[in-house]
């Protein structure tokens, strides 16, 4: 495989829609050990918009920079949601199990759409957001970080990211959708496949699909306290397949948070200052979180929009249908906007990690709440917490979407 691009790609009217060109591809071994690496040198060679290779050598442009990035998110008039603007999936070349599918296909939610149609289904899904939320998030995460944490604390040793934040959102979200705590685990390996992409992509997001349909039609006629019955029930009138694939976007949102989960707590237990601060009280667990955002977000490539006509950015020409990703952790590092790296981020919530524009994350809120509780419960049941190796041991693997943390080996005192 060759990860290099070719030189003659560089300036305006670089023609991304070449698949034999040697354009970077933002997966593999090189993607997979070193993708900051690949956006500083993306960003050197092509300036804040560059050519790459999604999974199957499909042509992309991957925005780098802050301001570029904000300019998409923020205009979907000129740069859509809607997947059925891709060329190459108009003109049959994306193909139906690619690993690419269940990413940026269409459907029929309101991430997928825009304009009035984005608007009906969204204002659904922030009501049925806010009202499951006001229905005990925080008491669902308590209850599930305490029991998650039972199943090693008497052991003195665990590793964070397998045993806790792999899963702990996962669960608590699964059961505001209105889902066992057995289907939620089911759910976890299902979604880490999808957002790992590979051969395996579309069948586990068949799986997801399968489960969350089953949940849909029990809350049908037997309607409960959670998402999935808010949905049916809210006077936007959304159809069963709108349902189910807005159950699917939340659950999604879950799994991103599980990776800013384990961020966190890195940054908690790489740094005494933060730890004894937030132990004592002394600091807020939303200010490791705005760090954690701006430095390592827990998506750090956005799919995708789709040019709605020629247009230029960055320098160069973007085509009509051309398929556009956003560069979340790229962008929060555009050094245009951070020349210095070591300056405190604190209280700038300015970052790209939760989107922007009008499709920018609605569950924050929700995903905050699971972070603060899963934290303050760690640390106050796990005496003597502290990381079992050197820091600089910590290793990540990604895929085209996420950095994810390997491992957070942990001692503490029982």
């Amino acid at each position: 495989m060759n990860d290099s691009t070719d030189h003659s790609l560089q300036g305006p009217g670089c023609p991304v829609a070449h698949h034999g060109s040697d354009l970077t591809r933002l997966y593999g071994p090189e993607a997979a050990t070193d993708p900051g690496g690949i956006y500083e040198r993306l960003r050197k060679e092509h300036g804040s918009v560059a050519p790459v290779l999604l999974e199957g050598d499909i042509p992309a442009w991957l925005v780098l920079g802050y301001r570029d990035s904000r300019r998409v998110l923020e205009n979907p008039l000129q740069f859509a949601r809607d997947a059925r603007t891709w060329r190459d999936l108009r003109e049959g070349r994306i193909a139906d199990d690619s690993p690419l599918v269940p990413m940026l296909a269409w459907r029929p939610d309101c991430v997928s759409q825009d304009g009035e149609a984005h608007r009906r289904l969204r204002r659904a899904v922030n009501d049925a957001l806010q009202s499951a939320a006001g229905r005990g998030v925080r008491r669902h995460a308590m209850r599930f970080a305490n029991k998650q944490i039972d199943t090693f604390a008497g052991s003195g040793r665990a590793d964070l990211v397998a045993d806790y934040a792999d899963c702990l959102p996962m669960i608590v979200v699964a059961r505001v959708l209105g889902l066992a705590e057995a289907e939620g685990r089911r759910l976890v390996e299902s979604c880490a496949q999808v957002m790992r992409g590979g051969e395996n992509a579309v069948l586990h997001d068949g799986v997801i699909k399968e489960i969350l349909g089953e949940l849909a039609e029990r809350r049908r006629s037997e309607p409960g306290s959670d998402l999935a019955t808010g949905l049916l029930e809210h006077h936007a009138g959304l159809d069963h397949d709108e349902v189910v694939s807005h159950l699917r976007a939340v659950l999604i949102a879950a799994h991103v948070t599980t990776n800013l989960l384990a961020r966190v707590l890195a940054l908690v237990l790489t740094d005494d200052s933060r730890l004894s601060g937030l132990i004592s009280g002394q600091l807020n667990i939303s200010a490791v979180v705005e760090e954690a955002m701006w430095n390592s977000p827990p998506l750090a490539v956005l799919p995708g929009r789709f040019a709605v006509g020629d247009v230029e950015l960055g320098g160069h020409r973007v085509k009509e249908g051309d398929l556009l990703v956003i560069g979340l952790a790229p962008g929060n590092l555009d050094p245009e906007i951070r020349p210095e790296l070591g300056v405190s981020v604190h209280g700038n919530q300015a970052h790209l990690a939760f989107g922007a524009g009008p499709h920018e994350c609605p569950g924050q809120s929700i995903g905050m709440a699971v972070i603060e509780i899963a934290v303050d419960v760690l640390l106050h049941r796990l005496p003597g917490l502290r990381l079992a190796v050197p820091s600089g041991e910590l290793t990540s693997t990604a895929s085209t979407w996420m950095s994810l943390l390997d491992s957070l080996p942990v001692e503490f005192d029982v």
